[in-house]
């Protein structure tokens, strides 16, 4: 078998089913990174989303015994929102982070590996695969990075040429020996934007990331929100895209896909209607987007925070409901927050009035609304 033909046959079939960038890499262990993980977790930046065990995340054989190559793939995803409602007083909005605009990329990126693995088995005999996209236990960025897809960028993202750090990263394990690619050789140079701009500072260094302090992953997270981080989250409802945003590596580049259909009323939503929205209503409006996996608690808990980041008066009545009357002591707090920061001294009256019938927890939270302000 020739195995250059049969990879650039793969190469040109990908470009047909939507794979922007591929590229190919041994299934050698990655050693290089056993060490950078461990120092990660010994400094207290992992999220806990990720494969904690570093073996796993590091060996690809223990995958898949049989592999002999690992295909990595790019599929880039865009990052303007055309027709895009404003936030106005009185009719604040939320926004979405750029990699859950459309269709749940985990199902978009296992369509396209699910097509190129049919594909591959047309082609060889007995091929053994394993495919994983951002929940497997393998790090896409490493392997896109010896795959040569790109290089690691200070923001911590995987910089294509082409595409820019705005992609989905996907990867195949397979029983076939393909010819590596060379990893890309470039850097960011004396840049350091990304860094600079990090609204919480949680970009570290030579593209690590402290977890904890990211944006991103404090908008899943499921209990209060550090005091902090609070007003930094501004109205992000779910992931946060600044250290893309300002990259001059993604200057000019909006990659779109037609099964990347954009909402702008779902992906920068008002925020009221968010408040006391129903599981039921939640799945149906928001359940197709990846921001939604957590559930609405966080996101619910995140839109009255940015209600107050805009100190949003008219919103009043709604807070007020949500702190008198639902049923979870974080979301209660969260409420009696905002309108203490909204109101100020204005709130104090019904803040108190409330005050002895509430959890501990939930008092915490009436008394940070009076006392904490804006930076």
């Amino acid at each position: 078998m020739d195995l250059n033909q049969l990879k650039q046959d793969v190469i040109d079939y990908a470009h047909t089913i939507g794979i922007d960038s591929i590229g190919f890499t041994t299934a050698d262990p990655f050693d290089e990174l056993k060490q950078k993980l461990a120092d990660y977790h010994a400094k207290g930046y992992a999220s806990g989303f990720e494969e904690s065990d570093i073996e796993l995340r590091t060996e690809p054989k223990l995958s898949l015994p049989t592999a002999r190559s690992i295909i990595a793939i790019a599929v880039g995803y865009p990052n303007k929102l055309k027709g895009a409602p404003k936030s106005v007083r009185g009719d604040r909005r939320g926004m979405f982070a750029r990699a859950s605009w459309g269709q749940d990329y985990h199902s978009i990126m296992r369509k396209r590996l699910d097509k190129l693995g049919a594909y591959l088995e047309t082609r060889v005999e007995d091929v053994e695969i394993q495919s994983m996209v951002d929940t497997g236990v393998l790090s896409d960025r490493a392997v896109a990075e010896r795959a040569g897809l790109g290089y690691v960028g200070r923001n911590g993202f995987v910089i294509n040429p082409e595409l820019g750090t705005w992609t989905y990263l996907g990867e195949m394990l397979v029983s076939i020996p393909f010819p590596p690619d060379d990893p890309l050789i470039d850097s960011c140079g004396d840049c350091t934007i990304c860094v600079d701009r990090c609204p919480t500072g949680a970009l570290v260094g030579d593209g690590q990331l402290n977890s904890q302090k990211c944006i991103s992953f404090l908008t899943q997270t499921k209990g209060y929100l550090a005091d902090e981080y609070r007003y930094k989250i501004g109205n992000r409802l779910y992931g946060c895209d600044t250290c893309q945003q300002v990259c001059p590596r993604n200057k000019g580049i909006n990659t779109q896909h037609d099964d990347i259909v954009l909402e702008p009323e779902i992906l920068k939503p008002r925020l009221v209607p968010l408040l006391q929205m129903s599981n039921k209503e939640f799945k149906n409006t928001y359940g197709h987007l990846a921001g939604a996996w957590r559930g609405k608690k966080p996101i619910q808990r995140n839109a009255i925070v940015a209600l107050a980041h805009f100190k949003d008066e008219t919103a009043i009545p709604e807070l007020k409901e949500v702190a008198l009357n639902d049923p979870r002591p974080m979301i209660r707090g969260t409420a009696y927050w905002a309108i203490g920061q909204i109101q100020g001294e204005t709130a104090r009256p019904f803040i108190l009035q409330q005050y002895d019938n509430e959890l501990a927890e939930v008092q915490t939270e009436m008394m940070k609304g009076l006392e904490m302000r804006s930076e």
